[in-house]
């Protein structure tokens, strides 16, 4: 049996994507197929991959199911939740103003004129700041907050001089953001409303192009301390740039949007065999392709 995929990038993240509203990929085995999927030596090569199932109920157009490139599933991914309302309104399963499930909760996301999508994110929540780091890579005052999964920020005089991978990697794992774990940021402070943001991701367990919650996280950071104000243009390590709208709370904040391009790069087939469980054979990943840039 062949599945159809599709590849798309939200701003630099890049993520598989699979229409599943008839349940063609079960549940048993999708976290082993999705790392598969996601070597970028050995199988499709991704951040992360997106699923589109149907509702559970309610007003929601689609679920949108994300697995990280580890195989794990998150709560949401704000790039992905670009990306999947895309492919949502491109299937035929969504009009351009849509609303859909995530574990985070429901967002609504919006196909702009001229190629833009806008998500609106769940509240922030959970702020701690700061959080003293005292001994390890790095030593200091880092903040926390989650926006629908948890972020560390660490404001920075440079971003490109930040040992992103070294510190990111330790600060993931570290014992204050345990059991879950954090994403970590690096952010430089650009302009009264501009942010430069790079980000170690957990699940990819490196630095990628973009992290949209990430992105999310680091304004609301840098607003509260008082550094820039909304909305922010944030330029990702990929070059791209996102626009981050936000009401300040106490506990983090509400009213966030997210905005930026998501585009579809190309169409493939991979092999799925399913005989109880998933099989997949990475030499296989793609029987064709077919450049789409829509």
């Amino acid at each position: 049996m062949e599945l159809e995929f599709y590849k798309l990038s939200g701003a630099g993240n890049d993520f598989v994507a699979v229409n599943n509203m008839d349940g063609k990929v079960p549940e048993d085995g999708r976290g082993e197929l999705v790392s598969q999927w996601c070597h970028r030596g050995m199988g499709i090569g991704a951040d992360g991959v997106l699923f589109l199932e149907p509702p559970s109920g309610g007003r929601a157009n689609f679920r949108m199911r994300y697995y990280n490139a580890d195989g794990g599933e998150a709560e949401t991914c704000g790039n992905g939740s670009r990306c999947i309302a895309r492919f949502a309104f491109q299937q035929g399963v969504a009009p351009h103003d849509m609303i859909f499930e995530t574990m985070a909760g429901k967002c609504r996301a919006e196909i702009l004129p001229g190629g833009d999508v806008k998500v609106q994110m769940t509240d922030a929540h959970h702020l701690r700041s700061p959080v003293v780091i005292p001994d390890g890579p790095f030593q200091g005052d880092v903040h926390f907050v989650n926006t629908g999964v948890p972020h560390v920020v660490i404001l920075v005089d440079s971003v490109s001089e930040a040992d992103v991978v070294n510190v990111g990697r330790y600060l993931r794992h570290h014992n204050e953001f345990a059991p879950a774990g954090a994403n970590v940021n690096f952010v430089e402070i650009t302009g009264p409303s501009d942010l430069n943001v790079r980000t170690y991701e957990r699940g990819v367990e490196d630095e990628t192009l973009a992290c949209g919650t990430g992105c999310i996280a680091s304004s609301i950071i840098a607003a509260r301390a008082g550094k820039v104000s909304s909305p922010v243009t944030v330029k990702t390590a990929g070059g791209e740039f996102l626009t981050v709208d936000f009401s300040p709370t106490a506990d983090g904040a509400e009213d966030v949007t997210l905005q930026g391009s998501a585009h579809i790069v190309y169409r493939g087939f991979v092999p799925l065999h399913i005989t109880g469980r998933h099989e997949h054979h990475p030499s296989e990943h793609a029987a064709e392709i077919e450049s789409l840039h829509l």
